[in-house]
């Protein structure tokens, strides 16, 4: 299928590693000029590699607001001044519950994983909005529609950030520009492995997944790639849960 977006610009938040790095992949295989951005040098360097010509990695840090901004700034000017697609995404915070979890830590998660998106947003949606194209796929939790009771910090900032986004999915909407979110479940990713360790905990885990495996990055962000696409011009204020049947509520 022909999404209609080659020659369109992206920039892919912490699109180093992990599920930033399968959204960046499938967005550049559709011809998207994308910038991604990282905080380790390496990694950085190999996913611009990967990700091939055209396509540019951009230091940065999404635990402020202010990285956040700049790396909108960075990577618009270095694709043209144009930049048609967003995909705010970060690291989650440290674990922890209500016991464990003090005030301070819920800055850091409101920081990293609400306002730098944020941020995101304010900087690129007012030139999408004139230019009457333009897409916003955050990438949140599963957490924000069943929280999880040892990711608390995670859990409540990504609630905050989805209230943002459907707000301002309808403000926008008829400007052209689309905004929603994707919620992944449990997928192969560095965060997944720090919080499970062995491989025998990766296993029960998957075997907890109606599914029976942990998602693949690279599925993710074919579905990222998706909703940034012109077949999905009408869909927008959604949070997309893709989780392997995790998830058992009906709303």
């Amino acid at each position: 299928m022909d999404l209609g977006i080659s020659g369109r610009t992206a920039a892919v938040a912490a699109g180093s590693a992990g599920l930033g790095l399968g959204a960046a992949r499938a967005l550049a295989a559709e011809g998207v000029r994308v910038a991604v951005c990282g905080r380790d040098p390496e990694r950085l360097a190999a996913a611009r590699a990967e990700l091939g010509p055209g396509c540019l990695a951009i230091t940065g840090d999404m635990a402020t607001a202010d990285g956040a901004t700049r790396f909108v700034r960075e990577a618009r000017e270095a694709l043209g001044g144009t930049l048609d697609i967003i995909v705010p995404n970060a690291g989650g915070p440290p674990p922890g519950n209500f016991v464990s979890t003090d005030l301070d830590a819920y800055q850091q998660a409101f920081d990293l994983n609400c306002r730098s998106a944020i941020a995101m947003c304010q900087e690129a949606v007012p030139g999408m909005r004139e230019r009457g194209w333009g897409r916003v796929v955050a990438i949140t939790s599963i957490g924000v529609k069943a929280p999880i009771g040892n990711l608390m910090a995670s859990s409540v900032a990504r609630a905050a950030l989805t209230s943002f986004l459907k707000i301002t999915a309808r403000e926008v909407a008829a400007d052209g520009v689309t905004v929603n979110s994707v919620l992944p479940g449990l997928h192969v990713t560095d965060r997944i492995t720090s919080l499970h360790g062995d491989r025998a905990s990766l296993d029960q885990l998957a075997a907890s997944v109606p599914a029976h495996r942990l998602g693949d990055p690279d599925d993710f962000g074919a579905v990222v790639t998706f909703l940034c696409g012109d077949q999905a011009r009408y869909v927008t204020g959604v949070s997309l849960l893709v989780d392997g049947g995790a998830y058992e509520g009906l709303v």
